[in-house]
């Protein structure tokens, strides 16, 4: 599994994290409806293009991303059938190490994420009721304590 920073972000590439980003999103955030999915999907391609760091895991074509700005993770999405295998693990270490990761935001609705979180070292610091649009989705902040 091949671990790379990406600067070019054209469309074939977009598309793809985007694709992982549907499949990841159906089997994890269950509290989203399709509806819901849909919408949120058509914000998805222009984060891809302004995220500061845009990192990709590969394995002839992309299996999970993620994206880091200033010391913070914007997005982490891993393939469903890469899930379990340690893929989210190493690209968090990889952001801690690389770009200074300290921060993060994540879905309360989502608890494998939040659990998977709290093993890598962070912690709660704040939660609110929505999310950063309104929506009624809690969200927790989370910062990394080594």
């Amino acid at each position: 599994m091949k671990i790379v920073e990406v600067s070019h972000r054209g469309p074939q590439l977009v598309a793809q994290l985007v694709a992982v980003w549907e499949n990841s999103v159906r089997e994890t955030h269950l509290f989203l409806s399709p509806v819901e999915i849909s919408k949120i999907k058509n914000y998805v391609p222009q984060a891809l293009r302004q995220v500061e760091h845009l990192i990709v895991a590969e394995e002839g074509a992309p299996v999970a991303f993620m994206g880091v700005e200033k010391g913070r993770l914007e997005m982490l999405f891993v393939a469903p059938k890469e899930r379990g295998k340690g893929l989210g693990r190493r690209l968090v270490q990889y952001a801690l190490a690389h770009y200074g990761l300290r921060e993060l935001t994540v879905n309360e609705q989502n608890p494998q994420a939040v659990g998977f979180y709290e093993q890598l070292g962070f912690i709660t610091y704040k939660r609110t009721d929505c999310d950063e649009q309104g929506n009624p989705y809690p969200l927790l902040y989370m910062k990394y304590i080594p």
